[in-house]
């Protein structure tokens, strides 16, 4: 039986097919709704890659790459440190339509996102946490207009936003403007990983469901991790490694690619 047919036809974990490039029976998820023009970076995956392979050829996968490139991004942000488990091995498929339905979107509901965290076997904290990287970082107009012009299709701004820092984002996103146009999200430390959750001076709407919704198991969450640096950082590297763990390719499965854009 060949290493094809060992790998999950489907296979939906950590396992480097984001990294796929579109060729004959590749339909790439660089292409996905969730990812088009959203996902970057793929050169820096692929200079890592290649200064990898010359030194040590056929040993690390892209899909450890992708896990310690996740890890050194935080910490050199000033977030937690945490010791990545290695030995995933590389898809030899995509799956386009399993991008497009799996990944969280910017406008689900709070009980949207819960599900599909739990799909995964990922709970509210593990939500809360990784959501938590949302503390640096930039996101296109697209991804969070809504909140400033038609909020829940209410035609109003979202109540729990700052209205000062609605009215500053309002002049970077003007209604009908251009959509790719990019915003920090977390306005007071851009560039610093901290415990201070954008609920209501960042772009992102999903923290701020995660804080108002009445009754909600992850507004004791969101104040816990508030109020406590430490917590928030531990649990958050508790949650990273468990996302690294989704499904992932490992054994005689996959393939460790030599090139992350294409199948050996």
């Amino acid at each position: 039986m060949s290493n094809q047919l060992r790998e999950p036809a489907n296979s939906k974990g950590c396992n480097g097919s984001i990294l796929l490039d579109n060729v004959d029976g590749i339909q790439s998820e660089k292409d996905a709704r969730p990812n088009s023009n959203s996902a970057a970076g793929f050169d820096v995956i692929d200079d890592i890659k290649t200064a990898l392979e010359n030194v040590c050829p056929g040993v690390v996968s892209c899909a450890d790459i992708l896990a310690l490139a996740s890890q050194i991004s935080v910490t050199m942000g000033g977030g937690p440190s945490w010791e990545v488990p290695l030995g995933r091995r590389d898809s030899r498929t995509t799956n386009q339509a399993g991008a497009n339905s799996d990944l969280p979107g910017p406008f689900e509901s709070l009980g949207n996102l819960t599900s599909k965290f739990r799909n995964k076997g990922l709970d509210s904290t593990d939500l809360v946490a990784l959501s938590g990287a949302h503390t640096f970082g930039r996101a296109k107009c697209s991804s969070f207009s809504r909140r400033l012009y038609n909020f829940s299709d209410t035609w109003n701004p979202d109540p729990n936003m700052d209205s000062v820092y609605r009215d500053k984002l309002r002049q970077t996103s003007p209604q009908g403007g251009n959509a790719n146009t990019l915003a920090n999200l977390d306005p007071s430390s851009p560039n610093g990983f901290d415990h201070k959750p954008p609920e209501q001076r960042g772009t992102s709407s999903d923290g701020s469901r995660m804080f108002s919704t009445s009754g909600a198991d992850t507004v004791v969450i969101v104040n816990r991790f508030r109020n406590c640096q430490y917590e928030f950082f531990n649990v958050f590297a508790q949650s990273m490694i468990k996302m690294g763990n989704i499904s992932p390719l490992t054994g005689n499965s996959g393939k460790i690619r030599a090139d992350c854009r294409r199948v050996n």
